[in-house]
């Protein structure tokens, strides 16, 4: 029997910056992807390598967090004054939470700048957006 577990109910959270920090959850996400997380391969191949190219470990990369939400153009997690798209015209970074529906309650953490903000209005469906987080820094896995 699998132990694949159902991704509904995965909640993506922005903080708000205080101290403690209060994170609320980014209202009607659809789909989620990443973080992109990679290491930088540098090519380290010598003389007595034995002819077979060698490598070492560089600078790790948090790469980006990309999804989808039903867009809410006054909703304070979306909107130009307080939301993503404010953070975007700011050029704010700002902590995230990526929580995880698993019974351990799995909590990733990291900071991040919205790189995008793409809405669509498609004449026969809701409207729509776009986003991208690329993250700076290294994140908390847990």
């Amino acid at each position: 029997m699998t132990s694949a577990k159902a991704a509904y109910g995965t909640l993506l959270k922005i903080g708000d910056g205080g101290g403690p920090e209060t994170f609320t959850t980014i209202a009607e996400v659809t789909n989620i992807s990443g973080p992109s997380l990679s290491l930088a391969a540098i090519e380290a191949t010598s003389m007595d390598s034995g002819g077979w190219e060698e490598s070492i470990g560089g600078v790790k990369s948090g790469g980006e967090v990309s999804f989808d939400l039903s867009y809410l153009p006054t909703h304070a997690t979306h909107d130009a004054s307080t939301g993503l798209i404010a953070d975007l015209k700011n050029a704010v970074a700002r902590n995230f939470q990526l929580v995880f529906p698993d019974a351990g309650g799995t909590t990733w953490s990291f900071t991040a700048l919205v790189t995008a903000f793409e809405p669509s209005a498609p004449v026969d469906g809701r409207l729509q957006a776009s986003v991208t987080l690329k993250i700076t820094g290294q994140p908390t896995l847990a």
